[in-house]
């Protein structure tokens, strides 16, 4: 019988924490290869991006959609794995970037979908924390994570790697002196994002059986994978939402004291997020919002930062609340049930 952990002495609190560190290395192991990527982009002038992941990964594929097209104005869509792995189609990939996203390099039908992207004439960039792998031997170019071992199921430091790898390739890509600049900012950020306190939300979360986490635009993301890990690792049943897509069916379900985790980066969605807000707190929802403030909402600190850094921050802090809420449910974190640390689909 495995003793129970305290809230510090998890695997996924312990790496977690080592996200800042994780970025610092990314950024200075990748520096050159990113210049020349950026370099071998422009004159490729892929006239769309297919994005292929599962599970945090494609959540870090969702950032990277928003982060394309609004700053590189490239159309970008999530690649549906089970169409090469399950059913043998063949869409026509000539003259697109694939853009895969993974933490071990090896799911079956990952490696379908790069395969057959490939083969039909894609030019294939995979963003890699396990480097020797047969998604590596795929890809044109393989982009290091750098993240180092991560043992905990529930993926951390390695999604923060991510979201830093492909704000990395999009500044490259498009000259972005400014967007860069804020990136090199991020490691110490993210050290300050992680001491910050949100136990303020330990108990509306310890207590919930159900819960809506909401994003919007390129903060979507960082919803998802939120919501991803309070069902891995608390065990609840939450479902990321964006903004834009409440008032569409999903209002409906709430009601007094209905829990809401909202996520608001400083940028074009916040004014939208907070009007959502505070018409779901009217309605009597326990609203949690951070990067932003509700009067009606309980407001959890952020680190300020680039609209674009913000995301990053934001899923940080959270981890370190979600550690602690599935201790005070009676969970450990680094071991939820019925999951396995590399998941191979077919």
């Amino acid at each position: 019988m495995r003793p129970r952990p305290t809230e510090s002495t998890t695997r996924m609190h312990r790496e977690a924490a080592q996200s800042a560190q994780a970025v610092r290395d990314q950024l200075f192991a990748n520096a050159e290869l990113m210049e020349r990527l950026g370099e071998r982009l422009r004159v490729l002038a892929p006239p769309v991006v297919v994005t292929c992941a599962r599970g945090s990964s494609d959540h870090a594929a969702t950032f990277a959609k928003y982060l394309i097209e609004t700053r590189l104005g490239v159309p970008t869509s999530s690649a549906a794995p089970s169409v090469s792995s399950v059913y043998d189609a063949r869409p026509r990939f000539q003259g697109a970037l694939c853009l895969a996203i993974s933490q071990s390099g090896a799911s079956p039908d990952l490696l379908a979908t790069v395969r057959k992207a490939r083969d039909a004439g894609a030019i294939v960039v995979a963003l890699l924390n396990a480097e020797n792998t047969p998604l590596a031997e795929l890809a044109h170019h393989v982009v290091p994570l750098a993240a180092g071992p991560e043992t905990s199921v529930a993926a951390t430091k390695s999604f923060i790697a991510s979201l830093s790898a492909v704000t990395h390739l999009i500044s490259a890509w498009g000259r972005d002196r400014e967007l860069s600049e804020a990136l090199r900012e991020a490691p110490k950020q993210l050290e300050r994002a992680w001491s910050l306190d949100w136990s303020a939300a330990l108990a509306p979360l310890t207590g919930a059986n159900d819960l809506y986490v909401i994003g919007r635009g390129i903060g979507l993301g960082v919803a998802q994978e939120a919501a991803l890990k309070l069902k891995e690792t608390c065990g609840l049943h939450a479902e990321a939402v964006s903004a834009a897509e409440v008032r569409h069916g999903p209002m409906a379900l709430v009601g007094t004291g209905f829990p809401v985790l909202m996520f608001s980066q400083n940028d074009e969605a916040r004014a939208s997020i907070e009007l959502l807000a505070m018409e779901l707190a009217t309605r009597g929802a326990a609203v949690m919002i951070a990067g932003s403030r509700c009067p009606k909402a309980l407001s959890l600190s952020a680190e300020p930062a680039h609209p674009v850094i913000e995301p990053m921050l934001l899923i940080q802090s959270f981890y370190r609340l979600a550690n602690a809420v599935a201790l005070a449910r009676g969970l450990d974190p680094d071991h939820p049930p019925h999951l396995h640390k590399v998941t191979e689909t077919v």
